[in-house]
């Protein structure tokens, strides 16, 4: 072994029909016997929607890429989902899905967001779940996740229970099957989160083992009253499962005691209720995260078998759990490890990879214990890292945590308030208002008109009116928003004016804001007087309070946001359609808008229901009127808009209500009249007097829209700059070339030219050929160009910087690769040649191109498709399709000495 990830080359005993993936391993349906290994990965991002729009806003901290849970993405969940196994060479001899082999819980805020994003990966997830499922008979490696990340010993009873619900049925509605164990958020827990767990029929959890109080082997008929062995100090054998029992107290709620007594019944046992409950290696996790061990999987091997007894006993689990973002985000390429481990180093050993289902099926207990009072993971003080000053992630820092006590009151505060607002207008609606919660995850996964509607019909107390149906939608959001502001991270780090603290405030402020359309109660004042105890570490904020007032209000977004963003957008958006809307005759004008004119914007639909444009000089001025619905709370609001763009970046927007065609058609008339005069002052004060002061600019679009415009805006800029650096680049190319010749340094202004030209350049050529790679010409023209770029560029010492460029390469190379391993149309040849040049033009051109998406699609044909050809190229002599089809293998970086050595 030479690396972490590599693997001696593969020998020429393979045969086209060995088992590519090598899984065979010690069968793991007998009875538990050996040693068993469990990696547990707890992957979560916390949810970042803007709580108006339902989408995450771009981040610059997570740069290059949009947000922090796209980033994490490529560096991790995509990584985990197609890990590479690789030779002594550097080639991919197998490509593994880790979570077929992960232990895994995925937060559903996560799991929501990659179905959304990527759903090749979610999809993989999904599918690694139930393979690991036939091969554990019938014990996927998924479990649940207490819903939005909330402490659980922190949460009232309620909201404990809803949590837990909304986890299993997002669970259910994902993996088609119900959770057996259930991962809570920091592994907070009290014996009070246990009842709910255990009165919901979740069977085990995982907890640290510095949160056992003590153990003792369970009672037997020979040995009735066992001695209890104390280990509070992480000293619990970890290699084995305990269980739980659970005593009723006088704080047990009656409901809970009816849950459990129900489980205990329909379980056909009189014994006390329990759970069972399996603690992580400590050492090795910590190690997992602050050691290279998991570098190297001959050394995480070695770790993981350190911690092996050699007491006889019978079998023995060594468990470890960390986040998952360790594996790739935390620690680069270390999915590599985990693959090599999984598939190679472990059944080597002789060591069976399970799950902790799987194991409790096959063992069960034979040991009890009871667990400290109240404890987490991530705090050395229980769960006082989400309510008090306990230096818990301040470490090293001089910054205090004195806010997080007034957070937690006022969140508290705000929770009971918006609980009387809910119970007294919920039953005014819901037959049973906290059951319509619990049940609510049902709308959260699907928004579609007839779910939602078949939701209501369930739970209404009478047929609802269409404003009831948008009150019962408030209430059940102001509720969701109410979950959502506890969410762990807010308590997390140092500091309240972080963007997790600030997220769980616009949270709080959404429910605050749906609280007061439902209900016409003010709470805002009392809330944010009690953020006002909440000093921040930040001079600029001072407290909670300012914080609010800063972050948080600033943030918030109505239907008059929405639709100034529509109507500025409007005027950039499919220009030629814009103009045809105006220029049809009615009859037609009034068919193009109900095939065109529904629009989304992000949680919003609007339906466009006129729409005019005219252009005087420099000026251009729009007016419409729409309708715009929110597709999570049905409200609606009907709004006339006139947007006047002066050029470049100014523009004045104003928003107001329609209150009838007649004086729709009179504001029409009044602005298009002002408009003839082709004085911007003259129209701005036009428009002033028919909608008032308020007026919205460039600055008020949602900023991806913001940015897509400014960029539109700048092109006429940026093409003049190219022109302008292209022209001063020829003029002194000679110049530049006697420089480098005579290894000169090259003044800035000419080497910046020489960049930004050869860029330019670039970019143009790569544009055409996308345009053009179905026309086999014209795109080896413009490969024979961009080989002379590169060529220029490697003179000139040129940095290309061409993001966009390298996508649209490494789009074309994929869909290339496609094309020619299922639809050659019999220019099988041509084809290859051309795919190989596009490969060698992306290393040339040393912009840094990725060929993982292509060797993906190449490593997946291996064996169905790729080597039934080089089976047919023995039986056809002169064939050489074989030949090339390998070569193109090399070139991705993929292994195909099992096929070569096999044609001998």
């Amino acid at each position: 072994m030479t690396s972490a990830d590599q693997m001696p080359a593969s020998g020429s005993t393979l045969t086209l029909d060995s088992d590519p993936n090598n899984t065979k391993e010690t069968n793991p349906l007998r009875k538990a016997n050996g040693v068993y290994v469990t990696v547990h990965g707890h992957f979560y991002q916390p949810p970042r929607e803007n709580p108006y729009l339902d989408a995450i806003e771009r981040q610059p901290s997570a740069a290059p890429f949009h947000d922090w849970n796209e980033r994490i993405h490529w560096e991790c969940y995509r990584p985990n989902a197609f890990a590479r196994v690789l030779n002594d060479r550097g080639e991919v001899v197998e490509i593994v899905n880790n979570y077929e082999y992960f232990s895994f819980n995925i937060g559903p805020t996560l799991m929501s967001w990659l179905e959304r994003y990527d759903v090749e990966v979610y999809q993989r997830i999904l599918e690694a779940d139930a393979k690991s499922g036939q091969r554990l008979h019938g014990h996927g490696n998924a479990i649940a996740q207490v819903y939005n990340h909330i402490i659980m010993p922190l949460a009232n009873e309620r909201d404990k229970y809803t949590q837990i619900r909304w986890g299993k049925e997002d669970f259910r509605s994902r993996f088609g099957r119900d959770p057996e164990g259930m991962w809570l958020a920091e592994t907070g827990v009290d014996y009070a989160t246990l009842e709910t767990l255990v009165a919901e029929g979740i069977r085990f959890i995982i907890l640290a083992p510095s949160q056992a109080l003590r153990c003792r082997p369970l009672p037997t008929e020979d040995h009735p009253n066992p001695e209890w062995i104390e280990v509070g100090g992480s000293q619990i054998d970890s290699t084995r499962p305990y269980r739980c029992y659970l005593k009723p107290t006088l704080s047990t709620s009656s409901s809970t005691l009816n849950a459990i007594a129900t489980s205990r019944k329909d379980s056909g046992t009189e014994e006390l209720p329990y759970i069972d409950i399996f603690f992580y290696d400590g050492p090795i996790s910590r190690d997992m995260g602050f050691s290279d061990v998991v570098y190297n999987s001959t050394h995480f091997a070695g770790r993981i078998g350190s911690a092996v007894r050699g007491d006889h006993r019978p079998t023995q689990l060594i468990s470890v759990a960390t986040d998952g973002e360790t594996f790739g985000h935390h620690k680069k390429g270390t999915e590599k490890t985990l693959a090599y481990a999984f598939t190679k180093e472990f059944p080597q050993q002789g060591w069976t990879v399970t799950n902790f289902a799987h194991y409790l099926s096959l063992n069960s207990p034979s040991w009890e214990v009871e667990l400290k009072s109240v404890t987490a993971w991530s705090c050395a003080h229980g769960v006082d890292r989400w309510q008090d000053d306990c230096g818990c992630g301040g470490e090293g820092s001089a910054w205090h945590q004195k806010w997080r006590r007034p957070l937690r009151n006022a969140l508290n505060w705000l929770r009971d308030q918006l609980t009387d607002v809910y119970e007294e207008h919920g039953r005014q609606l819901f037959r049973d208002p906290w059951q319509a919660r619990d049940e609510y995850i049902q709308v959260m996964r699907d928004r579609s008109a007839g779910n939602v509607n078949r939701f209501l019909s369930r739970h209404q107390t009478h047929k609802l009116t269409a404003a009831e149906q948008v009150d019962a939608l408030r209430l059940l959001e102001m509720q969701r928003h109410a979950l959502l502001m506890f969410t762990s991270c807010g308590w997390f780090f140092e500091e309240i004016s972080r963007p997790e603290g600030t997220q769980i405030l616009r949270y709080a402020a959404r429910a605050l804001e749906l609280a007061g359309d439902v209900a016409g109660v003010q709470l805002e004042k009392g809330f944010v007087k009690r953020l006002g105890l909440a000093p921040s570490n930040v001079d600029e904020f001072k407290h909670g309070a300012e914080i609010y007032r800063q972050l948080v209000l600033t943030a918030q977004l109505g239907f008059k946001q929405v639709a100034a963003h529509y109507a500025i957008t409007s005027l950039f958006s499919n220009q030629k359609l814009v103009e045809t809307r105006n220029s049809l005759p009615r009859k037609d004008a009034a068919d193009k808008q109900s095939q065109r004119y529904h629009k989304k914007v992000y949680c919003y639909a609007a339906n466009e229901l006129d729409y005019q444009l005219q252009r005087m000089g420099s000026l251009t001025l729009a007016v419409g009127n729409l309708k715009l619905v929110s597709e999570i709370t049905w409200e609606s609001e009907h709004l006339v808009f006139a947007v006047l763009h002066l050029g470049g970046w100014d523009f004045h927007c104003c928003i107001q209500q329609f209150t009838g065609r007649r004086d729709y058609s009179q504001i029409k008339e009044k602005l298009f009249g002002a408009l003839q005069q082709a004085s911007a002052a003259h129209t701005i004060l036009v428009m002033t007097q028919l909608f008032g002061e308020e007026a919205f600019s460039l600055q008020n679009l949602f900023a991806e829209e913001r940015h897509r415009i400014m960029r539109l805006l700048s092109q006429e800029t940026l093409t003049r700059l190219g022109q302008l650096y292209t022209q001063a680049y020829r003029d002194n190319y000679g110049v530049l070339m006697a420089f480098h010749r005579d290894e000169i340094a090259v003044p800035q202004e000419l080497q910046v030219a020489a960049d930004i030209a050869l860029g330019h350049r670039c970019l143009i050529t790569l544009r055409w050929l996308e345009q053009d790679i179905a026309d086999p010409q014209k795109s080896w023209n413009h490969i024979l160009e961009l080989e002379a770029i590169a060529t220029e560029a490697k003179h000139l010492r040129c940095r290309l910087n061409i993001p966009d460029g390298k996508q649209m390469l490494e789009q074309l190379i994929a869909r290339s690769l496609w094309q020619l391993l299922h639809d050659a149309n019999g220019s099988f040849n041509a084809d290859i040649q051309l795919l190989e040049r596009l490969i060698d033009v992306g290393d040339q051109l040393n912009i840094d191109i990725s060929l993982q998406r292509s060797q993906e699609l190449y490593f997946s044909c291996l064996h169905s498709q790729i080597a039934p050809v080089c089976v047919t190229s023995l039986e056809n002599e002169g064939d050489n399709q074989c030949l090339q089809l390998l070569k193109l293998g090399k070139k991705l970086a993929v292994d195909v000495s099992m096929i070569s050595n096999q044609l001998g």
